[in-house]
């Protein structure tokens, strides 16, 4: 039997003579761009499970009811068999703790073994009428807390509350010396390298681009930070660092690369704040210091974090 996502909602009666393209927008907060998928769908919009246009005006006490996960997946990210270390998962939402090394999105040379891949793999493993729709993007080589949607409504509600304070993302990352002051805020709008198709730069032209950071520890002339980002641009806290000359340990593209101290970019997604799309519950994860970067501050000792 096929598993199909729903959104339910009862028609109150201070709602009573709106037609349900309204409801659906100012009560159940869908987009046109989702409206206009499902509407089309023989079960996508009911009341009281007879399907109805967008027209129809329902009375009070009658439940209107969109279906939220489509009959097939969209995306065209083939499914491929990986490692997937799950935080938190409902029917909307899936937060992972993602392996450094690990690519987000199937891109040239990357098309069967990213997380995107290992998502929609876990979904049809597991019989879930799901798709990878990702809210946020960590480097390649930063590991540590993401959320994904599993549907396009999820996505795009998760999308409203970035660069929000609904929304934080708060990072653990080691840089070569000891910034001064130990904790500030680095406001320097970021833009392309001429010539570079990843690269980023500090430019007068560019966006805007915000970073708190603040010194955890400091060792063996490295720093351990604790950074939080107000907007999030492309390499936003590698060049940020590196701009005010502490790049972040093992950085190959903006500082120097060294597999004998560590393998990747010292940067760890550790906390990660939203609240629930459907629900609107305020939820809260963290993850300790993977230990590769703990060996860089601690010798191998136990973090705190």
């Amino acid at each position: 039997m096929e598993r199909v996502r729903r959104l339910d909602w009862v028609v109150e009666a201070q709602s009573e003579g709106a037609r349900v393209d309204t409801l659906l927008r100012s009560r159940l907060h869908l987009s046109g761009t989702v409206i206009r998928r499902i509407k089309w769908l023989e079960d996508g919009i009911l009341v009281d499970g007879q399907r109805v246009n967008t027209r129809f005006v329902p009375k009070a006490g009658q439940t209107l009811s969109v279906r939220l996960s489509l009959p097939r997946r969209m995306s065209g990210v083939v499914p491929a068999e990986g490692e997937l270390d799950i935080v938190y998962e409902d029917e909307d939402i899936i937060v992972i703790n993602k392996t450094a090394g690990v690519s987000v999105h199937p891109g040239p040379g990357h098309y069967k073994d990213t997380l995107g891949n290992f998502l929609v793999d876990h979904y049809q493993r597991t019989g879930q009428p799901a798709n990878f729709h990702p809210v946020h993007r960590l480097d390649r080589g930063t590991s540590g807390l993401l959320v994904s949607a599993k549907h396009a409504h999820a996505q795009e509600r998760l999308k409203e509350q970035l660069h929000t304070p609904d929304f934080r993302r708060v990072y653990l990352a080691v840089c070569e010396g000891e910034p001064v002051p130990a904790a500030g805020l680095i406001d320097a709008p970021l833009g392309p390298v001429e010539g570079s198709l990843m690269a980023q730069q500090v430019r007068e032209d560019g966006k805007q681009a915000r970073t708190r950071y603040e010194t955890v520890e400091t060792a063996d002339g490295r720093s351990l930070l604790r950074l939080e980002l107000e907007t999030g641009r492309t390499h936003q806290i590698r060049v940020h660092m590196a701009h005010i000359g502490h790049p972040l340990t093992g950085d190959f593209l903006y500082g120097t690369e060294d597999h004998s101290l560590i393998a990747r970019t010292a940067l760890h997604s550790h906390g990660l704040e939203f609240r629930h799309p459907l629900t609107g519950e305020k939820m809260s994860f963290s993850q300790p210091l993977p230990t590769d970067m703990v060996r860089l501050m601690r010798r191998g000792k136990p973090c705190v974090f």
